[in-house]
């Protein structure tokens, strides 16, 4: 059964990023979508606030990869420090169309590196900022409480969406990795988009990158597409009938078939799946794409 390769410092795993950054990425996100602004919400054990309020999707978007990148150095830490089990990338795409920009998205000491060993992120934030999360008061109330927030990536929006570009890119990128680790479990590559491609089709891209794989299976691309139209969010759709546009269908169709390990992982958060489930999330608010990305990035077996 593919994808149950073990993952361990010899035989690390990959994730990449793929964040539209276009212009319309500035737009605000939309309260309705977002559910009991201000209050904690858990997902897999662990309790996050996602007020929307004046907050556009590119800053959304920063705030869930920097979690994300936070939760995975955590789960790589040991007594004697955070172990390689995982190689990560964030790659922009944005700008013009007569000067697209496709780059690795890192700031800091690991500005313009595509895939970085987790325990380089790990003793290399750019900054780290200072946030409010609300916590239980023991009372019945929530209190503001000040916590640590590591930042490796930016919130940037601007110009168009050269989807074509980025998912080349990602083709390039992943190539040269399953080369080096040709038994590995597979990388897994999110893109997250609010938009059309504006350089093309991205279908035949986004077949070259699932058709590279190890010999645990092909590479897994899912898609989060943080739609301007209104609609249902939907998480692991195993069919486009309901989806409002046709981008909206375009990534839907673009994206991996689930594992059924993380098929199994969907169900525990009661999320409703089938064998047909694919990798895309539609209209996502702030936990579900959180929700989404913890799911989407956890491997099956990590030793």
């Amino acid at each position: 059964m593919a994808y149950t390769a073990e993952i361990s410092r010899i035989n690390p795993s990959a994730f990449l990023f793929l964040i539209d950054q276009s212009g319309s990425m500035q737009d605000v996100l939309d309260p309705s979508n977002v559910q009991a602004l201000d209050q904690p919400v858990s997902v897999d054990g662990r309790n996050y606030t996602h007020s929307a309020s004046g907050r556009t999707k590119a800053q959304g978007v920063a705030d869930a990869i920097n979690r994300l990148l936070q939760n995975l150095v955590i789960k790589c830490a040991k007594s004697e420090g955070v172990r390689n089990y995982y190689h990560v990338g964030v790659i922009g795409y944005g700008g013009d169309n007569s000067a697209s920009r496709v780059s690795p998205a890192f700031v800091g000491t690991l500005a313009g590196r595509d895939l970085v060993p987790i325990s380089e992120i790990a003793n290399n934030p750019a900054r780290v900022d200072e946030r409010s999360k609300k916590v239980d008061d023991g009372a019945g109330g929530l209190v503001d409480q000040k916590v640590k927030f590591p930042i490796w990536f930016d919130a940037v929006a601007g110009g168009g969406t050269p989807m074509c570009a980025a998912l080349n890119k990602a083709q390039s990128v992943l190539s040269g990795w399953v080369a080096q680790y040709p038994t590995g479990f597979p990388p897994i590559c999110i893109n997250i988009s609010d938009g059309e491609s504006t350089d093309g089709d991205p279908t035949q891209v986004a077949e070259g990158v699932k058709a590279l794989s190890t010999a645990d299976g092909s590479v897994l691309l899912f898609n989060i597409h943080l739609s301007s139209q209104a609609g249902i969010p939907v998480e692991f759709a195993d069919s486009n009938a309901g989806l409002p546009d046709q981008s909206a269908k375009l990534l839907f169709n673009m994206s991996s078939l689930l594992p059924a390990h993380m098929q199994s992982i969907a169900r525990q958060e009661n999320i409703k799946v089938s064998e047909l489930s694919r990798g895309f999330a539609f209209n996502a608010d702030l936990v579900s794409l959180i929700r989404f990305l913890d799911i989407g990035t956890r491997p099956s077996n990590l030793r």
